[in-house]
């Protein structure tokens, strides 16, 4: 009946897509999902993933000065200053005001501020107690029951296959700004890391899936089995679809603007040395195959 309805609203030309949103209504979202301090916890540890990203491809084999180069450069890519605009029109973009509307309901209410609450403290924990985390040494009692359901909100909510997107696009971005920094090929560059990405894509799921399944299960573990439901359902209606969708859009961009701003840093640097040094090619060593930096194991 629904699908029949429909047919006939858009024969009609009666139906037509909700709009989206301002940029002040989706800061509003932004502010209630507690994003930036999220995000800001995640950024310390950066200059030392991507910097063990580039040590690890022995392609490029870059010498100790210019992975201290890495390491400044992600220093001034990855700043929630350089995050938050594109982040922001990201998630304008994928919200639309009645998806506004019964998200920030659900963000408000006594559960929607526990969610929030936990995701916080557990972006906020050190590196040491996430991995322990991750990999199951440190975890919370469970039942059956709330492992199922841990399963479906981690699938309800993308985390794995928003997390290795993230990565593979970070990886890309940081590729593709360290060769117009540097003076490449931006073409050809591009296209060596997308495919270096897609050929990880489905090797990084697989690894990643149980330990967020983990991480969901320690982060909600004060939660009861009746607030998971509800916390379900709210991501399985279509306003937590396009909720989800426009939240993996706004991270996406974000780390997208921080890996470019990175690569351009890197750019530069590498050129420099390049110059300083007669033995190093002026264009600057091989962009790293890898696409993405390597995740937690």
């Amino acid at each position: 009946m629904f699908r029949f309805v429909l047919l006939m609203l858009l024969s009609t030309a009666l139906y037509a897509a909700e709009p989206p949103v301002d940029i002040e209504t989706a800061a509003k979202i932004y502010q209630d999902a507690a994003m930036r301090e999220q995000v800001r916890s995640s950024l310390a540890t950066m200059p030392a993933h991507v910097r063990q990203m580039f040590a690890a491809d022995v392609g490029a084999k870059l010498s100790d000065q210019q992975l201290d180069a890495v390491s400044a450069a992600a220093k001034r890519g990855f700043r929630i200053d350089v995050f938050e605009a594109p982040a922001l029109h990201a998630l304008a973009a994928g919200l639309d005001a009645p998806t506004v509307k019964k998200t920030d309901m659900f963000l408000v209410s006594d559960l929607g501020r526990r969610m929030v609450s936990a995701d916080v403290a557990t972006a906020g924990l050190e590196e040491v107690q996430m991995d322990k985390i991750m990999n199951g040494e440190l975890a919370a009692a469970s039942t059956p029951q709330r492992d199922a359901l841990f399963d479906k909100l981690e699938h309800a909510s993308r985390s794995t296959e928003s997390t290795v997107q993230i990565f593979l696009s970070m990886g890309q971005a940081v590729a593709i700004g360290t060769a117009v920094g540097s003076g490449r090929e931006m073409a050809a560059v591009t296209d060596t890391a997308r495919k270096a990405g897609e050929a990880s894509r489905a090797a990084l799921e697989e690894n990643m899936r149980e330990p967020l399944r983990r991480y969901l299960a320690y982060s909600y573990r004060d939660m009861s089995d009746a607030d998971l439901k509800h916390l379900l359902a709210f991501l399985q209606s279509p306003a937590g679809k396009r909720y989800v969708s426009a939240y993996i859009a706004s991270l996406g961009a974000g780390y997208d603007a921080m890996g470019r701003r990175c690569g351009e840093q890197l750019g530069e640097s590498l050129r420099e040395l390049a110059q300083a040094q007669l033995d190093v090619p002026t264009a600057g060593p091989p962009t790293p195959a890898i696409a993405a930096p390597i995740p937690r194991q």
